[in-house]
């Protein structure tokens, strides 16, 4: 099929996956056709260039289509390798393993590979039940782990799993960050493990205070429960080292990687664990296959995993994210100081995010509340549709937080373009602020979708 006619493929999508999206991309005025993608640049088939700043919601580390991982995984092809015999001991899958355990550190000896993140809180919830031998699940409000079912069920947004039947029992949530909570509920004993990110992502870049996750891993070993770190978004060094883990000098028993272990080109996870955690499932030969993932050690992934390391790691991308990023947040903080609707920027390393907030003049708040009446998300989708269509910046917003703006592009990002996307922000912020054009957006935006 010929480059034209690509567009058409549109209602093939409509009609055989899912046709709400195409209209949600439609309405935001975000559908376009991709031609070529590289570091944190898209390019489309009209000639627009769009820097990314969500990086597949954390996948891109190494930035899109890095060339040495995909030389590395187009030599794996040529050798014509074992892919999946599921009958050999995988020997990428232990040189992966290898590396993975050594980058963690701590007490992380083995490591079952799947190929997603919602695969891999599934695996901790069967590993930390196995364990400790209690069924109960204990994770922190405002989560975001995936969307298969047991994920679902240690999420306290109930907009993502309404509609699929009942969830998991046993699971219970906490405030993020409240350590009196966490011990009374630990101290039930009933609980197999405490399941968190270091820093919340979809929870609108919630960074915890400096001893949180120290305390809450002290309370954990207190009460006989584990404590598995969700670094899916915060690991691969998107936070500045490895994992988010050893900003706060804690030791999990279990931690969950996905997204930037693939190099954004062949889905990799993994859960890393203690050698403890992992005999209690493998436990006999009779149970040396009791779990297992069909896709989770081949070849391709295992190759991938390697190749994103090597990349990461030889071009010092964690290291560079970190201190690039203290200076980015802090410019992007002073260029939105004068406006009253943005009330933080926060993060750690190349994760960040704008958290707005509504408007203290009545000339702005009759607006925002009107359209924050009609729908919670329509403000900063409002925002993500300008910062594209009008700035060339991809972007969104979080999806536990709607009034806050994810800021996470690749690795590889340039000064050059961290001081664009400052630019790109201050002029729609302004234009929020000074200007009838963007709420009279947002009215258009809420008419296109009544009309549908």
């Amino acid at each position: 099929m010929s480059p034209t006619a690509v567009p058409s493929l549109d209602g093939l999508y409509a009609d055989h996956v899912n046709p709400q999206w195409v209209k949600l991309l439609n309405i935001l005025q975000m559908n376009v056709q991709y031609e070529r993608c590289t570091a944190a640049e898209l390019f489309t088939v009209d000639g627009r260039r769009i820097l990314d700043f969500l990086s597949g919601y954390c996948v891109h580390n190494a930035g899109h289509n890095h060339p040495a991982i995909i030389a590395a995984l187009k030599e794996e092809l040529d050798r014509s390798g074992p892919g999946m015999l599921q009958s050999h001991v995988p020997q990428l899958a232990a040189q992966l393993a290898e590396r993975l355990v050594q980058l963690a550190g701590g007490k992380l000896q083995r490591v079952y590979f799947t190929s997603s993140g919602s695969e891999g809180v599934e695996t901790a919830i069967k590993f930390s039940r196995a364990h400790t031998h209690r069924d109960g699940m204990l994770y922190a409000s405002g989560a975001f782990h995936g969307l298969s079912c047991g994920a679902l069920s240690l999420m306290s947004d109930r907009f993502w799993s309404e509609g699929f039947g009942p969830m998991l029992p046993g699971t219970q949530g906490v405030a993020f960050g409240n350590l009196d909570a966490l011990e009374r509920q630990l101290a039930t004993r009933k609980f197999a493990a405490f399941i968190v990110e270091p820093v919340q992502a979809e929870g609108g870049i919630r960074v915890p205070e400096a001893g949180y996750l120290l305390a809450a891993q002290e309370l954990c070993r207190r009460h006989g429960t584990l404590l598995v770190l969700d670094e899916v978004q915060t690991g691969m060094y998107r936070t500045g080292p490895f994992l988010a883990a050893h900003h706060f000098e804690v030791e999990p028993d279990m931690v969950i990687l996905a997204k930037a272990l693939s190099g954004g080109l062949i889905p990799v996870g993994a859960v890393l664990m203690s050698a403890g955690i992992g005999d209690s499932v493998f436990s006999s030969l009779k149970r040396a296959m009791v779990h297992a993932s069909t896709f989770g050690e081949n070849s391709l992934a295992m190759r991938a995993g390697l190749a994103t390391l090597d990349v990461l790691e030889q071009e010092s991308l964690g290291e560079r994210g970190s201190q690039m990023g203290g200076r980015f947040r802090q410019e992007l903080a002073e260029a939105l100081a004068p406006y009253e609707m943005v009330n933080a920027v926060r993060g750690l390393g190349m994760l960040g995010g704008i958290e707005f907030t509504a408007p203290r003049s009545l000339r702005l708040r009759v607006a925002f509340e009107g359209f924050r009446r009609i729908h919670p998300a329509l403000f900063g989708q409002i925002l993500v549709m300008r910062l594209f269509r009008d700035k060339g910046i991809l972007t969104q917003i979080c999806g536990n937080n709607f009034m806050v703006l994810k800021v996470a592009p690749p690795l590889v990002v340039t000064e050059l373009q961290l001081q664009e996307f400052v630019e790109a922000v201050r002029d729609v912020v302004d234009l929020m602020h000074n200007s009838s054009t963007f709420w009279s957006e947002a009215l258009g935006l809420v008419r296109r979708v009544v009309n549908l």
